[in-house]
Order: structure tokens, then sequence, then C-alpha cells
């Protein structure tokens, strides 16, 4: 039984990689025509820096880590279903069969080498990525500038003892340096009390904000007098916060690329300040799931092991193999979106393609490899 699990695991280990690398190059080609529309950018922080070719270069490398993450499922789909269709073909999985490889010792193989991959997945995709997507990010900072937090900026919210406060933060800067900051204090009533706006900040390790060229309002009333406007100007400003610098750079990343434990923590910060947190609850859960999406794929793939090729016919069901895990990487972002607009449970609108592509692909294997 080893050595079958040594053939099988190798082949498609070996199948598995060469599909990755091929989609790795495709994308990282994708990524690098769209990067050089920035060459020659004179940095806005160092005139005597431009963006070169190089920078760009190591710029599209450091987001390859997210597009593995992403490729990794469907890779080993493809290369799963290449390796079991040409066993079957060249009746080398016969032979395996006759050899003492029954149908649930195949499947336990196969869930064993869809573990490895699901650890793999993880670890990529909870360390390597989030670190190499923010590096990425910053190095384009460094050449060109601020880093941009949106057209809106990113919106933050705390409550304190007495006031509720809503941030907005326009960038960052390579160094932690925040741009174009406003703040919002309103009373527990919800009128607002005070405006805070500082061209520059920077976030203390004693939970503190240092503001700097701060333009701040104060409104009150004086009895039943119209409300007063008290405007005063400040070099520096200090404004004490639990806001770290790690919620604010969760705006660097898109939700499936930060780690799953600073989105909970993430999560957590709405909820107790009484933001929506439905979307990054569905994104955490996704998070969750979305590597036990290889068990998944190599279940699809095994009763590819049990069809009766033609000379030539792997090529169809290869490509059949590729249009099922599109399609379920398709109904995988569709549940996301649906599940945010109908409010459903988030781990239901996480886990409910894994769920439905479980039952379709054990339903397969009951019916052609059991029955059949």
């Amino acid at each position: 039984m080893k050595t079958i699990r040594r053939l099988i695991y190798g082949e498609i280990f070996s199948a598995t990689g060469f599909v990755l690398l091929a989609f790795l190059s495709l994308f990282f080609f994708f990524d690098f025509v769209e990067e050089l529309g920035s060459l020659g950018v004179v940095s806005r922080l160092n005139p005597e820096i431009t963006y070169e070719m190089r920078h760009a270069m190591l710029y599209v490398a450091l987001l390859m880590p997210s597009r593995i993450y992403e490729l990794l499922p469907i890779s080993v789909l493809i290369g799963s279903v290449a390796v079991l269709a040409r066993l079957a073909q060249s009746s080398e999985y016969t032979i395996l069969r006759t050899s003492g490889l029954g149908p649930w010792k195949a499947l336990r193989t196969l869930l064993g080498l869809g573990v490895i991959f699901v650890f793999l997945t993880f670890a990529i995709g909870d360390y390597v990525s989030p670190l190499a997507d923010k590096t990425a990010q910053l190095l384009k900072a460094r050449y060109q500038g601020r880093i941009s937090l949106g057209q809106t900026g990113a919106w933050l919210k705390e409550r304190q003892a007495l006031s509720n406060f809503s941030v907005n933060v326009g960038s960052l800067s390579p160094q932690g340096e925040l741009g174009e900051v406003r703040i919002f204090e309103f009373d527990k009533q919800g009128r607002l009390l005070s405006t805070t706006q500082a061209e520059k900040g920077q976030i203390q390790k004693n939970a503190s904000w240092t503001l700097e060229s701060v333009v701040r309002r104060e409104f009150h009333t004086v009895g039943q007098q119209a409300p007063g406007i008290v405007t005063s100007q400040h070099k520096t400003y200090p404004w004490p916060s639990s806001i770290s610098p790690e919620m604010v750079s969760v705006a660097l990343l898109k939700p499936d690329r930060m780690r799953t434990t600073d989105l909970y923590a993430y999560v957590q910060h709405l909820e107790a300040n009484g933001q929506t947190a439905q979307r990054y609850e569905i994104e955490f859960w996704r998070k969750v799931f979305y590597p036990l999406s290889c068990l998944v794929m190599v279940v699809l793939a095994l009763p590819f092991a049990y069809f009766h090729f033609r000379s030539g016919g792997i090529t169809g069901y290869v490509f059949g193999g590729v249009m099922i895990g599109i399609s379920f990487f398709l109904l995988n972002n569709v549940f996301g979106y649906i599940g945010n607009l109908n409010q459903w449970r988030p781990w239901l609108a996480a886990a409910s393609p894994a769920i439905i592509y479980s039952f379709v692909s054990l339903g397969a294997f009951g019916w052609l490899v059991l029955r059949r």
C-alpha cells in the first residue's frame, strides 16, 4: 500500500505543480503588463527615486503567493483528474485495483493527499500571502508615494466613555505615517461635538495618536442660544485612542488576503463599536473553509479513475474537470455576495458551495464507483 501511495502522491504532486506553474506564468504576465503603465513614475516622497522595471518585477513577484493561494485548489483538481484519467486510460489503475486498491482505500488515499494540500493552502493563505501582499503594497508606496486607502479613505469607529468617534484616514506611508486624518466626535445622543482635521499623524505605542498641523472645531450650545463653533489650530495634538496600526493597515489588504486571526480580531472590533461586520464575518469563514476545498477537489477527481477511456478521449474529461473547478469557484464568490445581501448566517454563506460539491462528489463516487 505504501508503494501505491507513493506512486499516486508523486504523480499528483508533479501534475499539480505543473498546472500551478502554468497558471502562475499566465497571471505573472498579466500583472506585469498592468504594471508597465506605472514605469517611470517619480516618487512624491523622494524626487530622485523612480519606479523602474526591477521594482515592477519585484512587486508582481510579491503578488504570486496570493495567486498560489487562490489557484492551488483548482490546480489540485486539474492535476488529480489528469493523473487518474491517464492511469485509467493506460489500464494502470485497473492493475492497482487488482492489487488491492478498492474504492474505499482509494478514497482514503486521496483524502490523505487532500489533507496535505489543505495544510499547504492554509499556511500560504494565512502566513505567506498576507505578508507578501503587504510588502508589495509598501514597496509600491516607497517608489510612488503614499498608499491610497480608496476614494473615501479608511473608516474606523471607536467608542469611549463619554463620546463616540468616527475616524477617516486618507493615506498611509511606508513608515506608518497617516495622511489626511479626520476625526468626528459625537455624544451618546448622536450630536456632533467636534471635528479634528490633521495633515498627518502617527500612532504611538502608548495607545494614542499624535496629529500634526491640526485644525479643530468644537460645537457647543449655551442655554437656549444658537450653537456656537470654536475653531483652534495646533501644531501637534494628542488624541487618546485604542485604534492600533494593525487596524488601520487592514485597509491595505483585501479581506480574503488577511490572516484568519486578524480577520477575527477586526470582526470583534467592529461588533464592539456597533458596526456591521457581515462582510468580514463571511470572509473569515471563507478563510476557514477555503483550504478544505482541496478535499472536495480530490473527491471530485476520484470518479475519473473509473471511466473507460478511448484513445485520445482523456482531453475531454480533463476539460470537464476544469469546468467543474471553475464552476465551484464562481459559486463560491456568488454565495459570498448573496449571503452578504440577504444577511445569511456567515458560516452558511461561506460553507454552502463546499457542502453542495461535497454531496455531488460523494454522489458521483457512490453511483459510478460503488454501484458500477
